[in-house]
């Protein structure tokens, strides 16, 4: 149908929807085909899509629904190369030239004969480029990252052995496909992973973020589960929510089994392999009945990637007996390179390189911290149209370099300490690295949803902090109104504020303090003076990815909160005096 459709080899077919059926099809159609196939983010802007589809010179669009329709045809006249669009989640509500129903598209693909699609096949090469990742990027347009034949075909060969997925012949294995497929991880495991080893996947409701994700979880009970930790943190906080309000003697066991799971586990990972007559018995009290709860029953394989997670995190799933496992790569290395195993597996590591992966440490400190560098073949061909991107990615020895700041401990665990670009470089020349302080002050105050370090070039550093609060669903645009968690936190300090305005407005005593003394906690264990958060900050809103604060897999991007907040940022810096 693609070819019918007169689409020309190395041209785009661009895919805007949520995950389903004819996402996949559509994708591997336009490979076979001898096009690319591109997915676009269903978040992006008219000028986002124009931006993807004009910079991979699509011949075919594929839409979802009416809705996605809408930013395609307001955009369609600055799109020489287009020449169809094709509807596949709902009816078409118009009729337009070279609009296309999905029936329609599928039967174009009739007079087509076999052999031409199959010359087109034949003539392919593994090292030809075949898919293009647009990587959000936190600074600048998005860059069209070249995935070949052989980067798919062997990524997704080698990260499935390594996390030793069972192939289909002798035991199926089960995914939930919700995560955007725009994304090199949801295509990794959804689609490449999924074929080699015949997984059977379910796709999600398009809400699956918004809530439903775990509804469809206990129906389908997966033997594998990817989460960014964006969604671990949302079960986390539902669970922690049911927990409180629980009777007195549910939440006496559950703390009781909690602290066992934690020793147990923490042992396990030490390498003590016994397993002690009270976590037997918490096991059937406790933690089977919270996995079926969330339909991870079956589910052999949790992971965590994209972006980091915090230790609070992942304790709190440990303590119930659900080791999530991280995992580190990015789109230039067609998703994984790292992985941590359930035999190989330390809390905060991102585990080691798959097996046939490389890693650099490059010009390491004198704690061994350097620039993490990727060899393999998995690594990206190069950025469309992009060579001067490209040359700085991947070095004379074509070593990938990531912009990741990390190291290796003495068992060869890969430990991610930072980005090179975040680092906050103060005036007085100390490096510090944003994350684990931003952490540290999220975990000593819970009602803190967002904290942003900033201090690059000033004199000392200071906080950006958001409240939580509830989302409007639909448009995912943060509210006034705290989360029920946010407002029983408030009440425990003797506080009646229910919205962020009025905490802000009235500069609540109750609440400022309780920040205040997190914050100055926090700073009783910073590595030096220059590392002490002196000011802080409370914003009216929360960050989104409708803001534009918060990028597709919820990554902070710290250059727009500096620009859309640089009045209050400055305000910091306005009184000469460095604060005592």
């Amino acid at each position: 149908s693609c070819l019918q459709l007169g689409l020309e080899r190395f041209h785009g077919v661009c895919i805007l929807g949520f995950n389903s059926a004819e996402w996949f099809i559509a994708d591997i159609g336009a490979i076979l085909a001898g096009g690319f196939a591109v997915g676009i983010y269903t978040t992006n802007s008219p000028e986002a899509c124009h931006y993807v589809a004009e910079n991979c010179s699509a011949n075919v669009l594929v839409v979802e629904n009416h809705k996605q329709l809408q930013k395609i045809l307001e955009i369609q006249h600055k799109l020489p190369h287009l020449k169809a669009i094709i509807q596949y989640g709902e009816e078409l509500k118009e009729k337009r030239p070279n609009l296309y129903s999905w029936s329609e598209f599928m039967d174009l693909g009739k007079d087509v004969p076999d052999t031409q699609l199959r010359e087109i096949i034949e003539s392919q090469k593994p090292n030809q480029c075949c898919t293009l990742i647009y990587t959000s990027g936190t600074t600048g347009q998005p860059k069209g990252v070249m995935l070949s034949h052989d980067n798919l075909t062997w990524t997704a060969s080698a990260a499935g052995r390594f996390i030793m997925l069972t192939d289909a012949k002798e035991k199926q294995e089960l995914v939930v496909s919700y995560l955007p497929l725009s994304h090199i991880a949801a295509q990794m495991s959804d689609m490449w992973s999924a074929m080699t080893f015949g997984v059977q996947v379910f796709f999600a409701q398009p809400d699956a973020l918004k809530g439903t994700l775990v509804d469809t979880l206990r129906e389908v009970r997966p033997t594998a589960f990817l989460g960014v930790p964006r969604v671990w943190e949302k079960m986390e906080e539902k669970m922690k929510s049911i927990g409180a309000k629980s009777s007195a003697l549910r939440r006496k066991v559950a703390s009781w089994a909690k602290g066992v799971g934690l020793q147990t586990n923490l042992k396990r990972m030490n390498g003590y392999s016994e397993v002690p007559v009270n976590f037997r018995l918490a096991r059937h009290l406790v933690y089977k009945k919270v996995r079926k709860a969330i339909g991870l029953d079956r589910c052999t394989k949790c992971y965590t990637g994209a972006a980091p997670i915090t230790r609070e995190t992942l304790e709190f799933f440990l303590s119930l007996n659900i080791p999530v496992f991280e995992l580190y790569g990015m789109s230039e290395s067609s998703g994984p390179h790292t992985i941590s195993l359930p035999h190989a597996f330390k809390l905060t590591s991102c585990g080691k390189e798959v097996t046939g992966c490389r890693t650099l440490i490059h010009k390491p400190d004198g704690d061994g911290n350097g620039e993490i560098c990727f060899s393999g073949r998995h690594i990206f061909m190069g950025y469309l149209n992009m060579e001067e991107k490209t040359k700085e990615a991947i070095d004379e020895d074509g070593w990938l370099h990531s912009g990741d700041l990390g190291k290796h401990d003495k068992d060869g665990f890969l430990y991610i300490t930072g980005r090179i670009k975040e680092l906050i470089i103060t005036a007085g020349g100390e490096n510090v690295p944003p994350v684990p302080i931003e952490d540290a002050v999220k975990d000593a105050v819970p009602i803190l949803s967002n904290a942003m370090l900033v201090g690059d070039k000033a004199k000392f550093l200071a906080m950006l902090l958001t409240l939580k609060c509830k989302v409007d669903v639909e448009t995912g645009e943060p509210g006034d109104d705290l989360t029920p968690e946010a407002v029983e936190y408030c009440q425990k300090l003797g506080s009646k504020a229910t919205k962020v305005s009025e905490i802000i407005s009235s500069k609540d005593k109750a609440i400022y303090a309780a920040i205040q003394k997190g914050i100055s906690a926090v700073n009783e264990g910073a590595v030096s003076n220059a590392q002490k958060v002196q000011k802080w900050v409370l914003l009216e809103k929360d960050f989104s990815l409708f803001g534009g604060e918060l990028g597709p897999t919820m990554k902070l991007k710290r250059s727009v909160v500096a620009q859309k907040y640089k009045d209050q940022i400055a305000q910091f810096y306005a009184d000469v005096d460095t604060p005592a």
